[in-house]
């Protein structure tokens, strides 16, 4: 085949679907020829096929097993095809096929016989991520599905998988695709023993439900702290908690300590797992109200087999003299329940019971399990506990069953799809038993995260949630999950700070064992800028939760904040022990790296995070190491791919538009000012479409990108106005006023109003969340002030400690 020139090769973006036959090699020739004789067939009928064949949009890649397609059209596009072949499939059950998706870039390479060979990164991820699955399997690639996701019809059916290591040391994180009868919802065998202990999204810093959501910051703008604004939004990252690393260190174990381990599913039937996960929870929740007990949560707990050979080991890791193990078998109407404590430290048996109860009679047991295993620790209750352990949640078997299916997916499920399905399960229990006032906490707890991170606002509207959670306290007003609602709320919908630390004070009242508590008291409580009880309140979180990622790293940004980096350093250690892999602490430390002015090891920790499927966090943190190595060319090519439009026209998400201030930038110290230029316009346009726009104040950080934007083109008075305008917008807002305080004083810089940024800069670099002699040093943000005698004493500041 003759070479082609240059001019033969056609660069693009293209949305591959690569397919292939499962077990094609151990066919017998006349199989494999039959088999992909009638797999073609069934392609070349698809309507996707036909239409993108027919405009001229279409590539193929045809493989001795299968064969890639490379739609020139939508992201959709390939998805709608998998759907449609899987559908076919269905009356060729002899033909196992599996398929990948991707976005990415493809090279077509047009030889001298008009023949068209396709190559590129976007064919291999996608055969990369195919490769990844079993038969029926659509396997995604988390770039593709962070798009899908966007779209109600795909959302709910998004399961993603985690990490897994490829070739040549590589890894690429994977999203399941299954609905009904077609994918395959089973784990692929390949994650069974590759997946990293790193999975899925995550709920927000500021998110009141459960702290073992995996939380990303997606760093925006050139406004930093420990590197950049924090862009407090949902993305795919990874589950707050793991147990298969390293970590060993022996924690301290009152007598009257208890983890209860995931119970076993003995139900013949695997989809009755979601019963078992319910009970074991609901007994954790209802011994949490002992206050003579240290009970730890479920997120620390969660990843540990459930009848365990080294129990010792494991009351070490979580710091707990007992152990409850326990199995449900539901078959029909009939439950059958064992749990036994055991000591840990010698493997005695303390107590152990079998419950035998229909459906219709199992609404108590768990407060039942409760009760004999605080007397079986001496543990005193309360006349208040008491009652609490004995309430009957609802008498609605159909509720209750609704109610415990979403309690397990809320304790197993780290993504926005799984938080839907939880809200439409709590949605479905209290529409089956409307005095279900446990339920209508749950229900206000999942929609005020979904709310909180601009999910469907038409059913997470503040009116709704503020109704579930009025319900619940009516019904129920000693109920501590009311209390945690009504905080959650005040928080996250309703900005209340004062309210939501007033709430969660009751809610801890009654929920003394609840490491959500404390964690979410000390997220108000950094937002009100009162630091030292949010690090007293973090650790009084940890105690409770000590295999919590999110808490151990949360814990560690606040004692950064506080440029205490030696002990912030430590508590992100911790979780590096625990995930050695986990990007959210691996960007922790960097950030702290970073804030230090430690350039070199913290571009040693980025080399580690460098994945051929990246999401926002990985992008933005390898884009902000670039711009402190000054590397603008290689940043820009790190961010541009993520501030292009998923398709033609379609407006840009608000973390994409936060992106652009930065490109923009970027493009402007490489010298490219006529691409800076349009990009800083792209971003003004996008984020305020017309004069007369309001700019959302939230997590976001709207305001100051816009301010930015306008520093870019030279605009000062625009600039300036709205850079004073973000300040006052986060005035209540301890974390994120420093940020735009940080970007008023860049705007400054930029526009050449030289004294007014250095008279910003002391206090900027003594408040929390400010700034450091290191950020100074490294940002370009700065050079404008660098020849300045002032900003030189400024930078030569040793990092010390933050002190009132």
């Amino acid at each position: 085949m003759a070479s082609a020139s240059p001019a033969d090769v056609k660069f693009e973006i293209g949305h591959v679907l690569f397919i292939d036959i499962v077990g094609y090699s151990k066919l017998m020739i006349n199989e494999q020829s039959a088999q992909i004789q009638k797999l073609r067939e069934i392609v070349r009928a698809t309507e996707q096929f036909r239409t993108a064949e027919a405009e001229g949009k279409l590539l193929r890649l045809p493989t001795g097993d299968g064969g890639a397609l490379v739609f020139r059209t939508t992201a959709e596009a390939p998805m709608l095809c998998a759907l449609e072949i899987s559908k076919a499939l269905k009356s060729h059950p002899e033909i196992k096929v599996r398929m990948g998706i991707h976005s990415g870039p493809v090279n077509a390479v047009t030889d001298l016989n008009e023949q068209a060979n396709v190559a590129g990164a976007g064919i291999n991820i996608a055969q990369r991520v195919m490769d990844c699955g079993d038969a029926g399997h659509i396997l995604l690639s988390r770039h593709v599905a962070e798009d899908l996701e966007h779209y109600p019809t795909w959302r709910a059916y998004l399961h993603p998988l985690g990490e897994v290591e490829i070739k040549h040391g590589d890894r690429v994180s994977v999203v399941n695709f299954y609905k009904d009868e077609h994918g395959n919802p089973e784990v692929p065998r390949k994650f069974e023993s590759s997946v990293t202990t790193t999975r899925a999204i995550t709920r927000d810093e500021s998110s009141g439900l459960c702290l073992r959501r995996w939380v990303t910051g997606v760093l925006i703008g050139a406004a930093v702290v420990f590197g950049a604004l924090l862009f407090l939004k949902h993305h795919r990252q990874s589950s707050a908690s793991a147990v298969s690393g390293s970590q060993t260190t022996a924690l301290p174990a009152p007598e009257k300590s208890i983890a209860v381990l995931p119970f076993e599913n003995l139900s013949r039937d695997p989809d009755n797992a979601y019963f078992a996960d319910g009970i074991q929870d609901e007994i954790l929740t209802r011994l949490s109200k002992v206050a003579a007990l240290k009970v730890i949560s479920r997120t620390s707990t969660q990843k540990y087999k459930s009848a365990p050979n080294n129990l010792r080991e494991i009351g070490q890791q979580l710091g707990v003299a007992n152990l409850l193990e326990g199995s449900v078998q539901k078959a029909g109407n009939a439950v059958h329940i064992n749990v036994q404590l055991i000591k840990a430290a010698t493997d005695a048996h303390l107590w152990a019971e079998s419950y035998d109860r229909e459906l219709q009679n199992i609404f108590g047991v768990e407060g039942e399990v409760a009760g004999r295993i605080a007397d079986a620790l001496d543990a005193k209750l309360s006349g208040a506990e008491e009652k609490a352990l004995a309430v009957r949640p609802t008498s609605n078997v159909a509720a209750y069953d609704a109610y415990l299916h979403g309690r397990s997916i809320e304790a197993t499920r780290f993504d926005i799809p799984g938080e839907q399905q939880v809200a439409s399960d709590y949605a479905r229990a209290v529409q089956l038993d409307s005095t279900f006032a446990l339920a209508w906490a749950r229900l206000a707890i999942v929609r005020s995260f979904l709310y909180f991170n601009t999910i469907d606002r038409q059913t997470n509207s503040a009116a709704i949630i503020k109704e579930a959670v009025d319900r619940a306290m009516a019904l129920q007003p000693e109920l501590g999950e009311a209390w945690l609602a009504q905080g959650v709320y005040r928080y996250q919908v309703a900005h209340d700070y004062p309210g939501a630390l007033q709430a969660y004070a009751e809610a801890g009242k009654r929920l003394p064992n609840s490491a959500d508590v404390f964690g979410n008291m000390a997220f108000v409580e950094r937002r009100m800028g009162r630091w030292d009880e949010a690090a007293s309140h973090f650790r009084q979180a940890i105690s409770l939760d000590p295999r919590n990622l999110q808490l151990l790293i949360y814990t560690g940004e606040t004692l950064g904040y506080l440029r205490n980096f030696a002990e912030a350093e430590d508590f992100v250690d911790r979780a590096l022990q625990i995930a050695p892999d986990a990007v959210r602490a691996l960007v922790a430390k960097i950030a702290l790296f970073q804030a230090e002015g430690r350039l070199d090891e913290a571009s040693k920790l980025a080399a580690r995070i460098i994945a051929p499927n990246e999401g926002p966090l990985e992008i933005s943190t390898k884009a902000f190491q670039l711009l402190y190595e000054r590397r603008f060319d290689a940043a820009i090519a790190q961010l541009q791919s993520t501030t292009t439009p998923s398709r033609p026209g379609e407006p840009l998400g608000p973390w994409k538009q936060a992106y652009l201030p930065l490109l923009g930038y970027c493009q402007q110290l490489a010298g490219k000012n006529a691409n800076a230029r349009a990009t800083f316009s792209l971003a003004i346009h996008a984020i305020k479409p017309s004069p007369t726009a309001s700019v959302p104040v939230d997590q976001d950080l709207l305001p100051c990108a816009l301010a930015l934007s306008y520093a870019g083109l030279g605009e000062k008075e625009k600039a300036l106005v709205e850079a004073r305008n973000a300040v006052a917008d986060y005035q209540d807002d301890s974390i994120n006023k420093p940020l735009a305080e940080t970007v008023l004083a860049q705007v400054e810089a930029q526009v050449g109003d030289v004294d007014s940024a250095i008279a910003a800069l002391p206090h900027l670099l003594e408040v929390p969340a400010g700034l450091t002699p290191g950020l100074l040093r490294l940002d370009p943000y700065w050079d404008p002030l660098r020849k300045d005698p002032r900003f030189q004493k400024l930078v030569e500041q040793p990092p010390s400690q933050y002190s009132k």
